[in-house]
């Protein structure tokens, strides 16, 4: 048996990281949680992720900073931004450095569930354990 797809979720607003924790937890995964980017970078460093859920907008270092480190990685894990700006431009710039998708504050977090499961390539009848490899990427010079 496969274990828990694994998560991690860099947000600074500590109520929303909660909730997500919770919803995501109670959905099977394996969540660890940043309160920045900086925090997110060593995590990313030392774990083998399958996502990264990450904010746009934190103090320290926010999420555009991360995409960048994640994009110059050989085996990056799949990532979803979630924000409260409503730019289209930003959604643009953070799918050009390899969001897989993109979520704007407030969401359901059913929403949320079914971006995380079609990130993966989980189907409805799968639970988080099973799934498609990560996508790979060249590494930049």
């Amino acid at each position: 048996m496969t274990s828990p797809k694994t998560i991690l979720l860099i947000e600074d607003d500590r109520e929303i990281s909660t909730t997500i924790q919770g919803v995501l937890g109670s959905a099977g995964y394996n969540v660890l949680d940043a309160p920045n980017g900086i925090q997110g970078q060593k995590i990313i460093e030392s774990e083998d992720l399958d996502l990264v859920i990450t904010d746009m907008m934190m103090p320290r270092m926010g999420g555009f900073p991360i995409l960048e480190f994640l994009a110059r990685r050989e085996d990056p894990p799949r990532v979803i931004m979630i924000t409260a700006n409503e730019g289209g431009r930003h959604k643009a710039y953070a799918e050009m450095l390899g969001a897989d998708d993109y979520l704007r504050k407030p969401f359901a977090m059913d929403l949320l569930l079914d971006s995380v499961a079609r990130v993966l390539g989980l189907n409805e009848a799968e639970d988080p354990t099973p799934g498609r490899p990560k996508r790979t990427t060249k590494k930049k010079s």
